[in-house]
Parts: C-alpha cells; sequence; structure tokens
C-alpha cells in the first residue's frame, strides 16, 4: 500500500521551535514516504522566522506564536501563505482542539499544562514531552487521558523504554521501574566543585543535545527528580517501587523489574528520535535513520548510585511523592524560579535545590489539585515564594 492511499495520520505539535518539537519534523520528514502525515497546527515561542519556516515547509493548516507581542511580526512572515495565525494562549488552545489525531506536547513549562490537558480531554492521542502535565497536574492530567478516551505515551528517553519494557499481561508481577540517569557534566565534581560552576558549563551535556532548560536540569538531576513523580503517575506504581542508577553511557534508557527476577531493558544510541518516532507511530516500529549501536566499539556499560548529597533533588523528589497533594506543582515551580536565578548570576548551581525545599517545606499541606486553577494558584504561590528565597540568600552572600 502507497502512502497516498493511507489515511493522514494528522499532527499537531504544541513547541515545535524546541528541541523536541525540532526532532518531531525531522521525524516526519524522514517517514514521509511511509507515512501519510498531515500537520495540523505547529507552536512556538520568539523564534517567529523559524516557526514561519517550518509552518510553510509543512503547510501547516495553523501557526501560534504564545506570545502575543509577535503576532504580526508570524502574520507578515506567513503573509499570502494561507496558513491562519494566532497567538497568546487562546492561540495555544486552539491548537490544542484542532482535529489532529496525535498531538505532540513538547512546550517546556507550566505554560504548556493547559493546552495540553485541551488536547486530552478532546481525545487526541498525547505524545508527551511536557513534564509538568503530570508533575504539577498528574491526577487531573491522566483523569483527562482517560475521560477523553486518547492514548497517552511518552516520549522522554526514560519514560519511552519504561512504556517499551511493561508487559501488559504481566502487570501482577512488576516489582520496580529503574529509571537511568546520565549524572550529566558533574558526576564527578566534588560538592565544592559545583558550587561555581557556570551556566554554560551546566549547559554542556556529555551525551545529548537539549536545550537550556533541560540541559541544566540534567546537570542538576531536576530533570530525573520530576521524571520520578512522572513515572508514579504514568505507570501507576508507588513510590518505593521507583529506583534511579547513574549510568553515564546513556546507551541503557531505563528498565522494568519483575518478581522473577528478570530486568527487561530497552537500549539504544542517545537520539531523541527513537522515542519520538515510537510514539508517532506506536505501536508499529518506524523505520528511522539514527546511529545503531555498535557493542564491540561500546565495550562496557557502567551503573553507579546516585549521590543524594552532591544531587539533592532525587531526595526532594521522594519527599514530594511521599507528601502527594499539590507537593509536585510546588516542587517544579520553585525549580523554575531558582533556574531562572542561577541563569541570571543571582544564585550559584547548588542554592537551586536550596530554594526549592524551602518553599516545599513552606507550602506542606495544600491539598490536592481538583482544578487547574488549583494548580496555577499553587504554582504561583510557590514562584512568589521561591523568589523571596531567592533575595534571602542574595541578601546573606
Amino acid at each position: 500500500m502507497t502512502s497516498d492511499s493511507k489515511a493522514p495520520r494528522r499532527l499537531t505539535i504544541l513547541g515545535s521551535t524546541g528541541s523536541i518539537g525540532c526532532n518531531t519534523l525531522d521525524v516526519v520528514e524522514q517517514l514521509r514516504a511511509d507515512e501519510n502525515f498531515e500537520v495540523v497546527a505547529l507552536t512556538g515561542h520568539g523564534n517567529i522566522a523559524l516557526l514561519a519556516n517550518q509552518a510553510r515547509q509543512h503547510r501547516a493548516q495553523l501557526a501560534v506564536t504564545s506570545d502575543e507581542r509577535h503576532y504580526q511580526a508570524l502574520k507578515d512572515a506567513l503573509a499570502g501563505s494561507g496558513i491562519e495565525v494566532a497567538a497568546g494562549r487562546s492561540g495555544l488552545l486552539e491548537a490544542a482542539t484542532r482535529d489532529a489525531d496525535t498531538v505532540m506536547a513538547a512546550i517546556v513549562g507550566t505554560a504548556g499544562l493547559a493546552p495540553t490537558l485541551a488536547a486530552a480531554a478532546r481525545g487526541a492521542d498525547i505524545a508527551l514531552a511536557n513534564k509538568e502535565c503530570l508533575v504539577s497536574a498528574g491526577d487531573l492530567f491522566v483523569s483527562a487521558v482517560r475521560q477523553g478516551g486518547g492514548r497517552l505515551i511518552p516520549v522522554d528517553s526514560e519514560h519511552s523504554a519504561i512504556f517499551q519494557c511493561l508487559e501488559a499481561d504481566q502487570r501482577h508481577a512488576l516489582e520496580r521501574i529503574v529509571l537511568t540517569a546520565s549524572g550529566g557534566p558533574f558526576r564527578t565534581y566534588s560538592r565544592e566543585q559545583m558550587a561555581n560552576v557556570t551556566v554554560e558549563t551546566a549547559r554542556s551535556h556529555p551525551n545529548w543535545s537539549m536545550g537550556l532548560k533541560i540541559s541544566v536540569g540534567s546537570a542538576s538531576m531536576f530533570n530525573k527528580a520530576l521524571e520520578m513523580i512522572e513515572a508514579k503517575h504514568l505507570f501507576d506504581v508507588r513510590p518505593d517501587q521507583i529506583e534511579v542508577i547513574v549510568h553515564p553511557q546513556s546507551i541503557v534508557h531505563s528498565m522494568v523489574g519483575y518478581s522473577d527476577g528478570s530486568v527487561i531493558a530497552q537500549l539504544g544510541s542517545p537520539d531523541m528520535r527513537t522515542a519520538i518516532g515510537y510514539a508517532l507511530t506506536h505501536p508499529r516500529r518506524p523505520a528511522l535513520n539514527v546511529e545503531r549501536l555498535d557493542f564491540a566499539k561500546l565495550a562496557r556499560l557502567d551503573f553507579e548510585a546516585p549521590d543524594a548529597v552532591r544531587f539533592p533533588a532525587l531526595r526532594l523528589a521522594r519527599t514530594a511523592l511521599e507528601r502527594g497533594g499539590l507537593q509536585g506543582a510546588v516542587m517544579n515551580a520553585a525549580e523554575e524560579t531558582a533556574f531562572q536565578a542561577f541563569c541570571d548570576s543571582r544564585i550559584g548551581f547548588l542554592a537551586m535545590a536550596d530554594v526549592a525545599e524551602a518553599v516545599m517545606d513552606e507550602m506542606v499541606g495544600h491539598g490536592a489539585a481538583l482544578t487547574i486553577e488549583d494548580v496555577f494558584h499553587a504554582d504561583a504561590e510557590a514562584r512568589q515564594r521561591a523568589t523571596d528565597v531567592v533575595s534571602r540568600i542574595e541578601k546573606a552572600a
């Protein structure tokens, strides 16, 4: 059967100008001969030239900038193309609710929460690359997916690996899931060395090519901490069933352990396009032009326990899981605020965890999120408290 005779696979990408979005469009281009993808909507933020080029190249119906100040620039860039243009939160919601079969949720931060929830509620399959949907609003989001009737397919390499290793008819035998972490650029640094690292050093990941936020999150292991919370909601496991192991080569993307002692792992070269392709074509595996593993060249795979003293984010994730309620949203918002303060040279690298922990302790007792407004309220309060903590750290320095 030729691709022309296949029903189109309608795709929207929320966050098409970021690393995940660009890789998704690369996968779409690679699979053009085998898959009849139809790009419905693309959204971006400030990179208007790239967003307009993507929309033209892939003949999108709608292009959206989340920043209303860039609306006219995007409209001018797409003049004469016939592509609709929108902006702001309403534009993101318009993109999310367009009739696409699959929505790639790749907007970084809580800005991606409302549109992804809207897409899930209408029944779209969600290829999830946005951590905040599950970290900040896990119960709400999983409920929206279930009620909408779509599928939830993780795109993070670790959660994609677990998704691929889980055997549907063996849930009774599931003992543990093991998230692998590269350890980032500071895996062998002492705590004293880590206290003096710069943003440029933190963004230099040894294995993956990622954006600044994700790279710094990997260096601090806050990304892995958030992935622990995600895993709880994605796979319906207890906190004590979630483990983290440092694996510097980033070849084993994660593992699942069963009651008979078996451990099933998913391996591959560190390339996000593998997980993206699997999410877009699941349950079939696509043919992708990615590097194949050469085990003879690899020679060895190393594993080591994470150091909770140098990487306290993992401990904070366990605290959030044990406390429940809105602690995930609080931790995420405080970390995002602290991350920006680090990027602005207001606080040191290690102080990011101090800010998050202080705010989490201050906001213990906030109940579960019943609505998205509850999440946004907790998020806003945590950001304000984190800003206050940052100011105190600056004054004490």
